[in-house]
């Protein structure tokens, strides 16, 4: 990266400080308004320099998004091998969401700066995208590493997708903690390494879902084509690029159109955010109700509506926006979409709630067990490639399993 070298040893201590306030400045930037919107002017407001003073460390904004990226990895790396030294499997997970509430304590205190979101990774230009994806590779590795050695090639399917399980809540809990006091925060991590233990299920619950009609879940929710093709590719490439990388033109190729048919449809690209959250939030919601038409026990209605929205997820055929978009939209309209999740996280926990009155599920805090599966089933997007070296229905398997039965339950490896 092009940052520039302290000029001797005695300016080396307050070269490092000002260097790591201007990450951190750059993180909240990051996160507030993605990395191509993070500007150096606002960066230099934030830590009380000017524009010139800050190029003084990163000549390119692009350098000082790498750096701010690069620290995120690094940090990570360096709580992933501190809970690797743990003796078990289960320790060392436990172990890693300690560190984490940990951490998100001394950011509520004022003790320390929030970490940059990995969100806009992919969209970054070569060669800084190479270098921060073979980063997050390690980072992956890593947490797939915490569950020892795969015994077989069931068994390395199964890590992976718990180790992206495991870091997709990680990065999930910032936005449902901020509803607890932090004096609850030791009782969330015991509740949520229950869940990642243990899961939901109840010692008879078997894995056999229904899948619901995909056309019963898009009934009704677009009633113009064309726009439900633009928020479909729109999707697509917000999901894959971020939403700076997705580009009006961009998108508008996706779909051999011109720019005047996007503005046709939408008037401005954050208004296609919006949209793209509202029709997967509808999405959602409607598996929900179709699970709760189906009836039967709420363990089957619960699987059976993770398992479809996992198979839209890995089908490609109308994928969910991934909440990383969330930092793109006026504040507004990004609290009323961090709302409407967790509307749908109150209805999964009422669902879990009766199921472990029936005797279906096993006793746990329904409404963090709700977030976790929020996680997975927004985040099912990045794992394609994983699911597309199996069968459809053994990727959904393997992939619900984490949370539904925990992180070290062996009946669906077979």
């Amino acid at each position: 990266m092009a940052a520039m070298p302290a000029q001797d040893g005695s300016s080396t201590e307050r070269y490092r400080q000002k260097r790591d306030a201007i990450l951190a400045a750059a993180a909240q930037a990051i996160n507030e308004q993605s990395a191509k919107g993070m500007t150096f002017a606002d960066v230099a407001r934030r830590v009380g320099l000017n524009t010139t003073s800050v190029t003084y460390y990163f000549r390119r904004k692009e350098d000082l998004a790498a750096a701010a990226f690069e620290h995120t990895l690094e940090k990570l790396l360096e709580m992933l091998e501190e809970a690797a030294r743990e003796p078990t499997p289960q320790a060392r997970v436990a172990r890693y969401v300690a560190i984490n509430m940990a951490r998100l304590a001394r950011i509520e205190r004022g003790e320390e700066a929030p970490f940059a979101v990995l969100s806009d990774l992919r969209a970054t230009e070569e060669p800084i995208r190479g270098r921060l994806m073979a980063g997050w590779q390690k980072v992956f590795r890593t947490t797939r590493s915490l569950w020892g050695p795969p015994a077989s090639r069931a068994h390395t399917d199964l890590y992976g997708a718990r180790a992206h399980v495991l870091l997709e809540n990680t990065f999930w809990l910032p936005i449902w903690l901020v509803r607890y006091a932090p004096d609850q925060y030791d009782r969330v991590e015991a509740r949520l390494v229950d869940v990642l233990t243990h899961g939901v299920a109840g010692p008879q619950a078997r894995w056999s879902p229904s899948l619901l009609p995909l056309e019963e879940l898009t009934r009704g929710t677009q009633a113009e084509p064309g726009r439900e093709a633009f928020l479909l590719a729109a999707t697509r490439l917000i999901n894959q690029l971020g939403y700076r990388g997705a580009s009006v033109q961009r998108i508008a190729s996706e779909l051999n159109v011109t720019k005047g048919s996007f503005y046709h449809h939408l008037d401005a690209k954050d208004d296609l955010v919006a949209a793209c959250y509202r029709r997967s939030f509808d999405t959602i919601t409607r598996a929900q109700q179709l699970a709760d038409a189906m009836g039967g026990s709420h363990w089957h209605r619960l699987s059976s509506a993770i398992a479809t929205l996992l198979d839209i997820q890995f089908a490609e055929r109308g994928p969910l926006l991934r909440t990383t978009a969330l930092s793109s939209l006026p504040r507004e309209e990004r609290r009323a979409m961090v709302e409407r999740s967790n509307g749908i996280a109150r209805r999964y926990a009422g669902v879990i709630m009766d199921g472990v009155a029936e005797g279906s599920m096993r006793p746990v805090d329904a409404l963090i067990a709700a977030q976790a599966l929020m996680a997975i089933q927004n985040a099912a997007f990045d794992m394609r490639k994983w699911a597309s070296t199996m069968e459809r229905p053994r990727a959904i398997a393997l992939y619900a399993s984490t949370i539904l039965y925990g992180m070290f339950d062996e009946r669906l490896v077979a």
